[in-house]
């Protein structure tokens, strides 16, 4: 089936480029990307076509880490460090998905959230119960999000939801057989090194191997976290190498935060091809401090985006690029390092983030459409006409639900609840 997309496209193909085609078409084939045209092919001329005449038709956002369980808890806590506030608030908030009527509802909120706030690709952490991690998979589904989700693994250090090394294992199992859904996949996840025994970890890196498993976890995000990791493992010399040497830190391994890695632990991210999911508005409010991200960009990381809620308040990654923003000025003002553009910025929270998926560069030909059309004339009356670069800068940092028109989801248009 042919479908045409008619509206003003803005996409970033590269790291810090915004392409412009005012008036534009996307051309697609079943869901997949045909071409971008200025002018619609007359071989097209009679296709069905959706007009969003004087719309911004840009991509959709990418979610690289967030914490399913913790969405009731967005807003709590917020004066603790790290560890304090996971076991102030976090451990018991997520102790309540064991309850599965709680999980669903809890769920169906979130992934309905996410969709209408433009975010159609996710990397998520749910519980340890896998119970709820399959409702989260399921609720996902439903509401057109497509991406990751594990079940996480904690044998140490988890208080109200700490499980048996055993449990952690036969219960990832019996996930992992449930898993059969067309467009939420598992990875696995041990929540992070403290709270994974050897024992754990070793049986882990078995089972990405087994499987053919990808890993998400968190590093190297608080210097009493990396102090506790060196006391667990005192053989090894960085905190990365304790995934390593399990078999967990490997091409497509997803790790948050690395706010504190060195030029050793980076150099490590770009030669085994694991991506960096920066977390701005968390490391802030956690006072963990702020990720180098152009300095893992030019040791060649892939680097992206996650809203990390609920240590991160902002679920719309649209707040979360312009928060990415605002902590590279602080470093600027720290260091004189440059701060991250717009374009930039947005190519985190996008095509960073699609990519890791097999997305293209930006609107690739080829590939599944991801997109949110945004319709900008609620916005506040500008003193003059904008042009379209001015157009897209305001939407991403006043966008809202009420701005979002439609959504695009692996090529689906999305039926949006607001």
């Amino acid at each position: 089936m042919t479908q045409i997309l008619h509206g003003h496209i803005l996409h970033t193909p590269q790291f810090g480029r915004l392409e412009v085609i005012p008036d534009g078409y996307i051309v697609l084939e079943e869901g997949g990307i045909a071409g971008l045209y200025n002018t619609l092919p007359k071989k097209y001329a009679a296709m069905p076509l959706e007009d969003y005449s004087d719309c911004l038709i840009m991509q959709s956002f990418a979610d690289m880490h967030l914490h399913a369980p913790q969405y009731p808890m967005l807003g709590m806590g917020m004066d603790l460090p790290l560890l304090d506030w996971l076991n102030t608030y976090t451990f018991c908030t997520e102790a309540r998905f064991q309850d599965t009527l709680y999980a669903r509802r809890v769920c169906r909120q979130l992934a309905e959230d996410l969709i209408s706030s433009g975010t159609t690709r996710v990397s998520v952490f749910s519980s340890r119960h896998t119970d709820a991690t399959l409702i989260l998979m399921e609720e996902l589904e439903r509401a057109g999000v497509t991406g990751f989700v594990g079940k996480v693994n904690m044998d140490r250090s988890g208080g109200p939801v700490q499980e048996s090394t055993d449990e952690s294992v036969s219960e990832t199992r019996r996930w992992l057989e449930n898993c059969r859904f067309a467009h939420v996949k598992p990875i696995l996840t041990p929540r992070f090194t403290p709270c994974c025994t050897d024992t754990l970890l070793k049986e882990l890196g078995r089972l990405a191997a087994e499987q053919n498993l990808p890993v998400q976890s968190h590093l190297s995000e608080n210097t009493g976290e990396i102090a506790l990791v060196k006391e667990l493992h005192p053989d090894c010399h960085q905190y990365w190498e304790t995934y390593h040497k399990y078999g967990l830190w490997k091409k497509g391994t997803l790790m948050a935060h690395c706010v504190h890695s060195g030029r050793e632990e980076q150099e490590a991210m770009a030669e085994y091809g694991v991506t960096a999911v920066h977390c701005p508005a968390s490391n802030v409010n956690l006072c963990s401090g702020t990720a180098p991200v152009r300095e893992l960009l030019n040791r060649g990381v892939h680097v992206a985006l996650g809203s990390d809620i609920a240590g991160g308040d902002l679920l719309a990654m649209n707040r979360v690029i312009v928060m990415s923003i605002r902590a590279s000025k602080i470093v600027q003002i720290a260091t004189g390092a440059p701060f991250l553009t717009v374009p930039e910025a947005y190519w985190l929270g996008t095509t960073a983030g699609h990519q890791y998926f097999g997305g293209g560069a930006g609107f690739q030909a080829g590939c599944k459409l991801h997109a949110v059309v945004v319709d900008d004339s609620a916005m506040p009356e500008p003193a003059r006409k904008l042009d379209l670069t001015e157009r897209f800068e305001r939407s991403v940092y006043l966008m809202d639900k009420r701005h979002i028109k439609a959504v695009y989801s692996e090529g689906r248009k999305i039926s949006l609840q607001k």
